[in-house]
């Protein structure tokens, strides 16, 4: 289960540096919450080996989970396969398909959907890397590969790979830059500067 690196993530971004700060974004995030149940439910579903407990809990955890998406806003199905340090920043129409794979320290924006598309051996689903940022309103779509230290634009449409270090925006995406991003939208340190 990864959700201690989850709550790292959300105490880091939140500049929660007291323990104050750190219970206040524990009470008050709904999308921490949203993920709790995400991933308790998922490690019920893919990992829990004892049948009839197993069971019961998933059912359990996947009406808690279904109630919670509907009020919240959030589809990503239990057993979705997304690493540690997951970033929800806000609630809201996030759509992802449960056979999508989702690397470490990634941010998702509110209004972002990561979906099937394509055609025979063309169909599938994106296979997003580490320390990626996608902004709200953004589109990925398809059987594509998305690098590691990528920024998605806000409202972007990606339907093509995208290669380690990039920036993408546009409708359809294209790279606007090559120099990388970290997940918290900054220039990423470790691309030496043009």
């Amino acid at each position: 289960m990864h959700l201690s690196k989850d709550l790292e993530r959300y105490y880091t971004v939140g500049n929660c540096d007291t323990l104050i700060k750190k219970m206040k974004m524990i009470m008050i995030s709904e999308t921490f919450w949203y993920l709790v149940f995400f991933r308790i439910g998922s490690f019920f579903k893919n990992e829990f080996r004892i049948p009839v407990i197993k069971q019961i809990l998933y059912i359990l955890f996947w009406v808690i989970h279904k109630i919670l998406s509907i009020i919240i806003g959030i589809q990503i199905p239990l057993g979705t396969k997304i690493n540690q340090g997951l970033y929800l920043p806000h609630y809201g129409l996030i759509v992802v398909h449960q056979k999508a794979k989702i690397g470490m320290h990634c941010n998702i924006g509110q209004g972002v959907t990561i979906g099937i598309a394509g055609r025979k051996e063309k169909k599938g689903v994106p296979e997003i890397g580490n320390y990626v940022y996608i902004a709200p309103g953004a589109k990925i779509i398809g059987k594509i590969k998305i690098g590691n230290n990528v920024m998605i634009g806000a409202n972007a449409v990606v339907t093509k790979d995208v290669p380690d270090n990039s920036v993408v925006a546009g409708i359809p995406a294209r790279i606007i830059s090559n120099k990388g991003w970290d997940v918290n939208g900054n220039p990423y340190q470790n691309v030496k500067e043009d």
